[in-house]
């Protein structure tokens, strides 16, 4: 199996620009980059801009806002490392188009565990923080736990970043 790595934090941890490191260290040939944001609005779209001026031009970007599985599987190759930036959006995408959660998560196992290069995936650990106040949220944050919970067992090795650290889970 290629190398796995999961980068877990929260929100402005440092865990993107660490997950880039990490791609980097794995892959001296070209890096595709997977983005699962959905550019709904213009505060978004220059997140997104930001994100890709701050990679530069050696980066490779493939959209997939709800395709995920198929895109690691396209785009996975022995000489290029893959980063997914980020698990948590996605998820979202999905919970909001009304997708089978389990069978997604499944999914992106499998493609996971069939890819032919590194992989690197971020994800945010929405479990930290109070108990939504609405089922929703609720159902999003179990949703996010199981999913993190999965890739971690897959993932060779995990980090978890806060304050711009990384620590080492596995």
């Amino acid at each position: 199996m290629a190398p796995i790595v999961f980068v877990l934090g929260g929100a402005r941890s440092g865990k993107s620009r660490f997950a880039e490191e990490r791609t980097r260290a794995l892959s001296a040939g070209q890096r595709v980059y997977v983005a699962t944001a959905e550019c709904l609005d213009d505060e978004m779209r220059q997140r997104v801009e930001a994100h890709r001026r701050n990679r530069g031009a050696d980066w490779h970007t493939v959209e997939a806002p709800h395709r995920l599985a198929e895109a690691i599987a396209a785009e996975s190759r022995g000489d290029r490392a893959v980063l997914v930036d980020c698990l948590t959006l996605w998820l979202s995408n999905r919970l909001l188009a009304d997708a089978d959660l389990d069978a997604e998560g499944d999914r992106l196992v499998a493609a996971l565990a069939a890819a032919a290069g590194p992989v690197v995936l971020v994800a945010n650990e929405v479990g930290l923080s109070i108990v939504p106040d609405n089922a929703l949220a609720r159902r999003f944050r179990d949703a996010a736990g199981r999913l993190n919970q999965q890739v971690a067992a897959v993932a060779g090795e995990a980090w978890f970043v806060a304050a711009g650290l990384p620590l080492r889970l596995k």
